[in-house]
């Protein structure tokens, strides 16, 4: 296995959030204010992409958590919560409710 240096990795979690195989997303997805747009904008990507692996609530539930997890610290407290209410909004959009198992 080859070693990858510090300046070939870059930011490689902002190219796979912005330009995922996996979901097409519309810009500024993730730096709406309402969490209700964010879920609506997340599941007609999901909807319309043909290169997603799993089912469009799946495929939508994980690029959103995706985020969440790579912003990790540096995701201000109000974004964070900005953010887990828009997974809420994706379950409602959904049908589902819990944590979506």
């Amino acid at each position: 296995m080859r070693r990858v240096h510090r300046d070939e990795t870059g930011n490689w979690s902002h190219r796979v959030t912005e330009q995922s195989d996996a979901l097409d997303l519309e810009p500024g997805v993730f730096k709406l204010e309402d969490p209700r747009a964010i879920a609506e904008s997340l599941k007609r990507s999901a909807e319309r992409s043909e290169r997603r692996k799993a089912e469009p609530f799946r495929s939508a539930m994980s690029m959103l958590t995706f985020y969440i997890n790579r912003a990790g610290s540096t995701l201000s407290q109000a974004d964070r919560v900005r953010l887990e209410k828009a997974k809420e909004e994706l379950r409602a959009l959904y049908g589902r409710t819990g944590s979506g198992h």
